[in-house]
């Protein structure tokens, strides 16, 4: 009997072990349970998300399903404090064991098991933690889990086979999501520290170390207190692991928290409106006229057109996958490899920040001090107010929510004026306050906006791509997505089709003022200044004055309907505008995205060159999937970009953009053309240097918000110094290798006035345009 038992002992335990084994080798090869294939064990982080590289090398972004805003940093940039922290903290024995530490776990079944200590300490290591983060779901059944341990565990050992310690830590600490959208230890770090990985101190290294336990549980903005304690645990850990001596630990456990908190998401870093245009382009789809609302058929229009011509407009739709399915920016992994020059980038943003915010902007505050409609004109009625914040009240959310909920107009009236609690945008930082809805859309709308793009005109990389001062709080892109009146900024392409026709730069007008029979109505082009009025002038003069009579009288030489071609061919695709005199003072809507485009060609002998913002693709196994090729086309001949290249010099050398000289001290040879439109509603500046093509827009939201006189609300006042400081940073560079002796190439000697006496240019910047 005795014999018998043992013999049944045996058994059972050989049956339980040829169980087990074969119950492991089931889970190892994907038979029972879930696992993963290789490739997503190889590539665990970014088996779905996709990285956006800027042309350096950096990762300026992901896009995920989550919309998290996790950036991968290497362990070699990982501080060591941290990676101490973590292995006294979470798994002592990690460099021992191979995934599975089965003394933890021996400890924790017998202390928790049989004795049911709750402190006996978790025999989960950091392998088995990362490998549930990485693949482990929510458990629905009993069976599942019944298997979701041994799968851990399977997947930990498979994890070690194909990983070092090193990488494992770094795996973790990118993946793990520290609260408050710091997903991985990078933005964990800028997020409660405003610091890199590398340069957390012990004291802060603990801390996050700290929320690895339960980062809701020990919140450092929520529990300051219960996140303090939790960091001591962990200093304590890290002495018991001898990482620190018993000194140490008494120094940094009094310490305070001392967090430097900024919460982040997918809307912050550098190039936020960038990496969200490029995010609807590649995932654009087909355009369809009924999917646009009838006042925006425009825009049906434009985007045809980029499907047609543009192999990055609605790329994931129009290629597919291995398995016959469209490629998806949020689940396919892929690497996106940008033109952006992040530290370019970087200037531009620091550019347009340092006048708008913190020029531009005081100034118009100060000026609509005692204006009772601020932010919009004294000159508009009351009721003219009422009808623009009325609009802006229909095109809002709470609006469309209110309406699909069946409330009245009486009721959204009510709720649109009842104060409440909300976190409005400063320039200092986000502020709680109290406040009507209605009166947060006038609140937001006194703030200027802008837009600025740079890019190469030989090749068409856009180097820097800057959509508005918030991307957070004024999503809204006025850079491809923003249409505004251009005003003179218009009139190069005038000249440029007047240098077709046979003019010169050199060839003479009257500087009169003129009424033109249009359609037998009568048109008569004002021009605030007088300077020269009467006399004969050049065509050189006139566009360096930005002077309307000029620019209407070369107009009444040239045919209008011809012009509205010229301005296709320069890459402006509204199909709305219609040909007529007027037209050479710029009442057109264009976005900045292309008049930099079109402008590359006077600094490429004719050639406009597309932007392009994207150089390759990868998949996520690494192969190339795409590649993208300049595209350009012929718009003047070699002979009449020369032309302009002297026109537009001019304007820098002598003319409204004079100061670029005068004030800012920029060198070598730059043309550019400012423009104001009416009331000084728009204020723009576009300049070019042999390298470089780089445009500005700077107004309000409506166009009924603008600086009273024109002295502050000019072109060359309020975007001409943007593009001077980022050029001024541009320069200061040394490692992008851009050169103020760069020349355009015009032939040597070449004047296409050497005959005739020079004007002379009073330098005056514009007043009116």
């Amino acid at each position: 009997m005795r014999k018998t038992f043992i013999h049944l002992l045996w058994g059972l335990l050989a049956t339980g072990i040829i169980a087990c084994v074969l119950a492991f080798t089931a889970i190892w090869n994907g038979w029972i349970g879930y696992m993963p294939p290789i490739d997503d064990l190889q590539n665990p982080i970014n088996r779905f998300a996709t990285q956006v590289f800027s042309s350096d090398g950096k990762v300026i972004g992901t896009w995920n399903i989550n919309k998290e805003n996790r950036i991968v940093v290497p362990y070699s940039k990982i501080s060591p404090n941290l990676v101490k922290a973590l292995v006294a903290t979470e798994d002592v024995r990690f460099y021992n064991h191979s995934g599975i530490d089965f003394i933890a776990l021996g400890r924790a079944v017998i202390k928790r098991g049989l004795f049911g200590q709750t402190s006996a300490g978790g025999g989960s290591t950091i392998t088995q933690q990362l490998a549930k983060q990485l693949f482990s779901d929510v458990a629905h059944s009993t069976l599942e889990r019944v298997l979701q341990k041994p799968i851990e565990w399977v997947i930990a050992v498979k994890l070690e086979r194909n990983y070092t310690k090193e990488e494992i830590i770094a795996l973790y600490l990118n993946y793990f999501d520290f609260l408050h959208n710091a997903v991985g230890i990078k933005t964990a770090s800028n997020t409660y520290f405003d610091k890199e990985p590398s340069d957390l101190t012990i004291c802060e290294a603990a801390t996050l170390i700290g929320l690895c336990k339960n980062p809701s549980l020990f919140n450092p903005v929520r529990y300051p207190e219960r996140c303090v304690e939790r960091r001591n645990v962990v200093l304590s850990q890290m002495q018991k692991a001898g990482y620190l001596s018993t000194a140490e630990y008494n120094q940094y456990s009094d310490e305070p928290l001392a967090l430097n908190f900024h919460r982040m998401d997918h809307k912050d870093g550098t190039a936020t409106y960038f990496r969200d245009f490029l995010r609807r382009y590649m995932m654009a789809s087909q355009p369809n006229i009924n999917d646009y609302p009838s006042w925006n058929k425009v825009q049906y229009t434009i985007d045809s057109i980029a499907w047609a011509n543009d192999p990055l407009y609605g790329w994931c739709n129009k290629n597919y996958k291995k398995d016959g399915t469209p490629y998806n920016v949020y689940s396919d992994g892929l690497k996106v490899y940008t033109t952006i020059d992040s530290r370019m980038q970087r200037y531009a943003e620091e550019a347009m920040y340092g006048h708008v915010a913190q020029y531009l902007q005081k100034e118009f505050d100060k000026s609509n001090l005692n204006n009772p409609d601020a932010p919009f004109s004294g000159d508009l009625t009351k009721q003219q107010v009422k009808d623009i914040m009325r609009r802006a009240v229909r095109q809002s959310e709470r609006y469309r929510i209110l309406k699909a909920h069946g409330a009245s107009d009486a009721e959204i009236d009510e709720s649109f004026r009842t104060k409440t609690e909300m976190t409005v945008f400063t320039y200092h930082g986000d502020i709680d306050t109290l406040m009507s809805p209605i009166d947060s859309i006038r609140y937001n709308k006194s703030f200027l906006r802008a837009g600025f793009m740079s890019m190469d005109p030989k090749n068409g990389y856009v180097k820097a791509y800057v959509g508005g001062m918030d991307f957070t709080h004024f999503m809204y892109d006025m850079v491809t997505g923003g249409r505004r009146q251009v005003g003179s900024t218009i009139k190069p392409f005038l000249y440029a089709l007047g240098m077709e026709n046979g003019f010169s730069p050199c060839d003479q007008a009257p500087n009169v003022q003129h009424t033109y029979m249009v359609a037998g109505r009568p048109w008569t082009p004002r021009n605030a200044s007088r300077s020269r009025y009467g006399q004969m002038v050049t065509l050189k003069w006139g566009l360096s004055q930005s002077n309307n009579w000029i620019s209407a009288y070369l107009m009444s030489k040239l045919n209008p309907q011809q012009f509205v071609s010229t301005l296709h061919d320069f890459g402006i695709n509204n199909p709305d505008i219609h040909p007529s005199m007027s037209l050479c003072l710029g009442p057109c809507d264009v976005s900045v995205a292309e008049m930099v485009s079109a402008y590359t060609t006077f600094a490429n002998h004719g050639i406009r060159t597309s932007p392009l913002f994207v150089t390759r693709i990868e998949d996520n196994e690494g192969n190339i999937v795409a590649r993208f090729q300049p595209r350009m086309n012929e718009v003047i001949s070699a002979e009449s970009a020369n032309k302009m290249l002297v026109l537009m010099q001019a304007v820098v050398d002598g003319g409204t953009a004079g100061r670029l000289r005068y004030k800012y001290n920029l060198e070598g040879e730059i043309g550019g053309k400012t423009g104001t439109t009416n009331n000084n509603s728009d204020a723009w500046f576009v300049g070019f240097t042999p390298q470089l093509v780089s445009g500005v827009w700077v107004g309000g939201e409506d166009r009924d918000i603008h600086f009273k006189n024109m002295q502050m609300g000019q072109g060359a006042t309020m975007a001409l110094p943007i593009w001077a400081y980022y050029m001024k940073k541009v320069y200061r560079d040394r490692s992008l290798g851009y050169d103020t002796q760069a020349k355009f190439g015009l032939p040597e000697g070449y004047n296409p006035c050497a005959n005739i006496p020079e004007d002379d240019f009073n330098g005056i910047d514009e007043v009116f345009e």
